[in-house]
């Protein structure tokens, strides 16, 4: 195998390129959004996506941009944001990673790009994948620039929403689970240096990262709502809202919260495809193959795992062939599908309002299993 096309410079897609470009693959990558695209808030990245960060080389920099720490506190949403407790968080990737870092999703990126285009692989902004032409070697792919390319493998790692999991007919759609999320990035507080949740008041669940230095995002989770006919100015009034339950920390999120595009809202979603990830020599990973609501905070981790799962499969093979794509997804599934129904399980409990919910002991079990290998 020398030829490798990644459709999606997001997480997975990035990570993908460099394990298999520092391999000797030849490396090719397109992205729908044009590079200086920089949206996206923050990302929870525990310590088994560390663990990939660091076998591809760039723990370093991410340690240097992120904000790591081990702990997890929980608050009341009471009028002093009473702090109940303090606990050590499970370090999923061993002893020598933090158990958490946070960081702003569009300096993950950039780091990952970076790494991609040093090990050697090519990344071209701004571009899709038209249509697929499949043989038994290989598959011929159009470009909407116009350009062609044959290739050994193509992975598909283009989202949620992804066209290549459409275009080789897996029809798999994300369904929403019932739950909505507002976010918003800013300045980071002095008082902020961990992830603290609180659990009930005006949503269900409110909760902060630190994700650098200068930096945070925070959140507030609700029943679904369509809010989608909302100004800018209507939705920071609405965050301002909700974030007006909460105290302690929240005090001095909110003292900051006057920038309307700062904020977002999306509903949670959640899919597995249940069999083969592929089609052919076309295969899916992360998002385009599993996604989940972010109660567990495991989905950057679980598009990590794939995209290194996958290289190093893929190197040690002789041929790339249904054989070892089936073996790639018999390898993936259950733990990703583990992560899906806990993930969902946990807004379930919530939605319920279930006193009798086990959600510590989850919680647990998930760390448990993505403490190990992939």
């Amino acid at each position: 195998m020398t030829s490798v096309l990644v459709i999606g410079a997001g997480i997975a897609g990035a990570a993908s390129a460099i394990a298999l470009a520092q391999g000797g693959v030849s490396v090719d990558v397109v992205e729908r959004t044009p590079r200086e695209n920089t949206s996206g808030s923050g990302i929870t990245l525990q310590g088994n996506a560390l663990r990939v960060l660091r076998s591809l080389g760039v723990w370093d920099r991410v340690r240097e941009h992120g904000y790591g720490f081990d702990t997890l506190g929980l608050r009341a949403p009471d009028p002093h944001g009473t702090l109940l407790v303090e606990m050590n968080d499970a370090r999923t990737g061993g002893p020598d990673l933090p158990a958490t870092v946070g960081m702003e999703r569009p300096v993950l990126a950039s780091i990952l790009h970076d790494a991609a285009e040093s090990a050697g692989a090519k990344l071209r902004f701004a571009v899709t994948a038209d249509s697929f032409a499949h043989d038994e070697d290989g598959v011929t792919v159009t470009f909407s620039d116009g350009t062609s390319g044959r290739y050994d493998l193509v992975i598909g790692a283009d989202g949620v929403r992804s066209a290549t999991r459409a275009a080789i007919g897996i029809d798999v759609a994300p369904q929403p689970t019932g739950m909505g999320i507002w976010r918003l990035v800013g300045p980071r507080p002095d008082s902020i240096t961990r992830t603290d949740l609180y659990y009930g008041g005006a949503g269900y669940i409110a909760g902060y990262c630190p994700t650098g230095e200068n930096s945070l995002y925070a959140y507030i989770v609700e029943d679904a709502q369509d809010r989608g006919g909302l100004s800018p100015a209507e939705r920071l009034s609405v965050m301002k809202g909700l974030a007006e339950n909460y105290h302690g920390p929240w005090d001095d999120i909110r003292a900051d919260l006057d920038d309307p595009s700062a904020i977002n809202y999306t509903w949670f979603e959640s899919h597995v495809i249940d069999g083969p990830w592929h089609r052919g020599r076309v295969v899916l990973i992360g998002d385009a193959a599993h996604c989940c609501p972010p109660t567990v905070a495991q989905g950057g981790a679980q598009a990590l795992e794939d995209a290194f799962v996958l290289a190093e499969m893929v190197l040690a093979a002789d041929s790339i062939d249904d054989t070892l794509l089936d073996a790639f997804t018999a390898r993936r599934l259950p733990r990703a599908r583990a992560v899906v129904e806990a993930s969902v399980q946990i807004g379930t409990w919530m939605l319920a309002h279930d006193r009798d919910a086990d959600v510590p002991g989850l919680m647990g079990r998930v760390a448990a299993l993505v403490s190990e290998a992939p």
